[in-house]
């Protein structure tokens, strides 16, 4: 089987294509722009494997594209690729708009094209994987309520309206075209590789830095953390199983305020790490308050039950074992981030294929 994923350097991208290279057969060919937050490093463990490739491709080039996919000739493509901080969506939307908008057109466009020169069988067993966010659905505010499938869309931010845009195509490519494709929605993903941008990896490597630890508002928004190695575990088995045609919610069963996720953080590290406190008697002590983003959504959460029922995936991380591992991989992993910290890592992305 021949799998090419887009966005494949990314945080989620790269878990995945681990997972695969770790636990099946089959040959993956990643795409990735290398933009700021793709990193080759985080694919060090199976980079030597001869069943991955690597093109630097961004999407948006429509010609580059087309000869990756027609020459590699997957059976499934499983498009990541994406801006994907709110943040900088709110600061700058206008990149946001290019890639998750009119790269996903570009990636569904010629995955189009591809299949439809594909022999019968072929087109048959043909899937393409959208992945997106539970962002899309909007707020729940205090509700109660779960996101489910069949949830309205009522995106928030720049960044959740573009991906409720591309999802909205790659629904009417299948539709209109019948192009076989699958669409994701993912809770908040944590874990090993995450772009120190991020709550998480920010709240631990400012920690034992002694820098402030940054919480928008009262911190009570709440919202769903489901580990990365779980999600791509989840993605694989949607890719390869799932029902043309359909949406599937991926969810961590983990409901957490932000403040609580910092708390744990603070507490996890107090007994693990204690040396990096010298200037002040307790973690939580660098907790500091800040304005609240704009149009901050306050609660997201998701059904996972659809793919519990038709596929028998559940998460096998609970919050306080995902998390745990999340730390001690940060504290152990300073060949990774600090090369991103200091800037060094830009410099040293290099084009070409593998």
């Amino acid at each position: 089987m021949k799998i090419l994923i887009t966005g494949g350097a990314g945080f989620i991208g790269s878990a995945l294509i681990r997972y695969i290279i770790k636990n099946t057969e089959a040959t993956v060919l990643n795409i990735d722009a290398l933009t700021y937050a793709g990193n080759l490093d985080s694919l060090k463990e199976i980079d030597s494997s001869d069943r991955y490739s690597f093109q630097k491709i961004n999407i948006c080039e429509m010609n580059l594209l087309k000869q990756a996919i027609f020459s590699f000739e997957p059976d499934i493509i499983i498009h990541l690729a994406a801006e994907s901080h709110v943040d900088r969506s709110i600061d700058g939307p206008g990149q946001f708009i290019q890639t998750n908008i009119v790269g996903t057109y570009n990636v569904l466009q010629i995955s189009k094209e591809y299949w439809l020169q594909l022999t019968d069988s072929k087109q048959k067993k043909f899937r393409f994987h959208h992945v997106s966010t539970d962002e899309v659905y909007g707020d729940l505010e205090n509700s109660g309520l779960l996101f489910t499938e069949n949830t309205p869309y009522a995106p928030s931010s720049p960044y959740s309206a573009s991906k409720a845009s591309s999802d909205h195509l790659v629904r009417a490519w299948g539709r209109t075209y019948k192009l076989p494709v699958i669409v994701t929605n993912c809770s908040n993903n944590y874990g090993s590789f995450q772009f120190p941008e991020k709550l998480i990896p920010h709240v631990i490597l400012n920690a034992i830095s002694e820098k402030p630890l940054p919480i928008y508002g009262d911190g009570c928004q709440i919202r769903d953390w489901l580990h990365v190695d779980d999600h791509a575990e989840a993605l694989y088995l949607v890719a390869t199983q799932g029902r043309a045609g359909e949406t599937y919610n991926i969810g961590g069963h983990n409901e957490k305020k932000n403040i609580e996720v910092v708390h744990f953080i603070c507490s996890e590290l107090e007994k693990i790490a204690p040396q990096f406190k010298i200037n002040i008697k307790n973690f939580t002590d660098l907790i500091t308050f800040v304005k609240d983003r704009p149009g901050h959504d306050v609660r997201y959460a998701i059904d996972a039950s659809k793919i519990d029922k038709e596929l028998g995936w559940r998460p096998k991380e609970t919050f306080e074992t995902g998390m745990a591992k999340t730390v001690h991989w940060y504290l152990d992993s300073s060949w990774w981030y600090q090369k991103i910290l200091d800037g060094t890592y830009r410099m040293e992305r290099i084009g070409g294929s593998k």
